[in-house]
């Protein structure tokens, strides 16, 4: 989402403010601050942009946009897969992946939800009505889809497992994990990374594979 040499001021208006919202956050990010980093005055900043409120907004729209178009890929190849437990089980396994990619290509999407999940903006609600609300609601939607016509995790809680991946994708990518030794290791350890991708698979295919509660007794 970095704007490329020859962009317009919008455009580096953009690319900038998606920048520094990630890193420092919608409330500690002015208007001037990143006029300042683009080279241009508050008032230029404003006329291709607007105020702070609506480029805050546009750059949340290109971060979710980016975000849908990966999913949607993604969830292409998951209604086409086979109908087999073992088909459903790989291709479930896939879009994680595929997700898990995203998060480490992109890492300014995720640091841009993380911050508003520390109430940052929040005086833009709809941000999550319009965009993440909706999105989540259709991944899970498509993943029943596919698990019902292989008879698999009849009574997993589909919504919690899409969340469950987003959290540890996106804190993953974002903080890595911490070893013996107090070190942080994150993606770019590839053995660190290997690791997290084979354990979130066990979590996916534990919640695929859970077998339903017996009744009780009469």
């Amino acid at each position: 989402m970095s704007a490329l040499p020859g962009d317009g001021p919008r455009e580096r208006i953009l690319a900038t403010a998606t920048r520094l919202f990630a890193e420092r956050g919608y409330d500690a990010t002015s208007t001037r601050a990143i006029g300042d980093a683009v080279g241009l005055n508050i008032a230029t900043v404003a006329y291709h942009v607007g105020a702070k409120p609506e480029l805050y907004r546009e750059v949340m729209r290109r971060a979710h946009l980016a975000q849908r178009r990966v999913v949607t890929e993604a969830l292409t190849r998951l209604h086409a897969c086979g109908p087999t437990p073992a088909e459903t089980r790989a291709a479930l396994l896939a879009f994680v992946d595929d997700y898990l990619t995203f998060c480490l290509e992109h890492p300014e999407v995720p640091a841009l939800w993380m911050r508003r999940w520390l109430a940052e903006g929040a005086d833009h609600s709809d941000i999550e009505s319009e965009f993440a609300g909706p999105l989540v609601a259709e991944v899970a939607a498509a993943v029943r889809s596919v698990l019902a016509r292989a008879g698999l995790g009849p009574d997993a809680d589909v919504e919690m497992l899409v969340f469950t991946i987003v959290w540890t994708s996106h804190s993953f990518g974002q903080a890595g994990v911490i070893d013996p030794t107090g070190t942080r290791r994150g993606p770019l350890d590839l053995p660190v990374l290997e690791r997290f991708r084979r354990h979130l698979h066990t979590v996916v295919t534990a919640v695929l594979d859970q077998v339903p509660p017996a009744p009780p007794a009469a």
